[in-house]
């Protein structure tokens, strides 16, 4: 029996597997392959891009932030809501990253059984607890390369426990996504080696760079702290100029999901230039590419950063 419907077709899909959206007048259909795969749903894209590596083929994967956007202040939508609600599975940084949804992924926790917070899989002896942050750890893993290859372990996990007849093909593609994580790991290290050591400080908006400075030897100064919730003083901009000119440092950076103004002001008071725009919490645009690679992959959000800092700081 053919239907000739498109329409007809996603009813009796949504009423038989269950995975369809109930879908209002004039919405546009989800095409059949689409139907077919695990529809998981994501936060940031550092997530987005580890779920969519493992998943391959399998799995649709739809992020809920994009280029720019800042996980600390973000708070979701009504459509975000439901986007949720209608995943098969959702997959979230975790260590209070996304604080304002916190509530929304511990609810649905306790109603759904697929909801994994990529960061679990880190063991708590390796995690950052700066003062500033007492009772939670530093969530920006993601810039120590190792740790964030720890993550892959959770990603393959859910997914094997979502879709078990398809374990095979997601410890594969793990295995994969970890092996190209070891080797840009390694250009890491070789890149930072250009740079001497005593001209490794890296001066920033946020403290988000504190695993990233661990991994490849920089000292990181942020202006403001951990989460960007809390604004920098006048106090703290006087004490960061004085510390800059005190170190002589050649560049400082803006990030692309903080306004740029404060650190603007800085390096007009210090002398030092504005090195470049870094990607902190949020990769760029996917398909926007630099040197080779694409700016909206972890890989390129890597590269990019590493780039940028030591041909600035040289």
């Amino acid at each position: 029996m053919k239907f000739k419907s498109t329409k007809i077709l996603a009813v009796i899909l949504t009423s038989t597997l269950g995975i369809l959206p109930i879908l209002s007048c004039g919405t546009e259909l989800p095409s059949p392959e689409a139907v077919k795969k695990i529809r998981a749903t994501t936060t940031v894209s550092m997530v987005t891009d580890l779920v969519k590596s493992v998943g391959g083929d399998r799995v649709h994967v739809e992020g809920l932030m994009g280029a720019g956007v800042d996980p600390h202040l973000y708070k979701a939508t009504a459509s975000d809501v439901t986007r949720l609600q209608q995943a098969n599975m959702i997959f979230y940084s975790g260590l209070v990253l996304e604080g304002k949804m916190q509530d929304i992924f511990a609810k649905m926790a306790r109603t759904q059984k697929y909801v994994y917070p990529v960061t679990e899989a880190i063991p708590e002896k390796l995690l950052l607890e700066p003062q500033e942050f007492a009772g939670h750890y530093d969530p920006h893993v993601w810039f120590e390369v190792p740790l964030w290859e720890m993550c892959v372990e959770t990603v393959v996990k859910g997914l094997s426990e979502f879709d078990p007849a398809g374990k095979a093909h997601y410890e594969k593609r793990g295995a994969e996504t970890r092996s190209r994580m070891k080797e840009l790991h390694k250009w890491a290290l070789q890149k930072a080696a250009e740079l001497p050591k005593e001209k490794r400080i890296l001066v920033t908006s946020h403290d988000a760079y504190n695993y990233f400075g661990r991994a490849y030897g920089f000292q990181v100064v942020g202006l403001q702290g951990i989460s960007t919730v809390t604004e920098a003083g006048l106090a703290d901009m006087a004490k960061m100029v004085d510390l800059i000119r005190q170190k002589k440092i050649k560049a400082i950076f803006v990030e692309s999901s903080v306004p740029h103004n404060t650190i603007e002001r800085i390096s007009k008071d210090s002398g030092a230039k504005i090195g470049g725009e870094l990607f902190s919490d949020a990769m760029g645009i996917p398909g926007e590419m630099e040197k080779g690679y694409d700016l909206g992959t972890y890989e390129g959000m890597i590269k990019h950063n590493l780039n940028t800092i030591v041909d600035a700081l040289k």
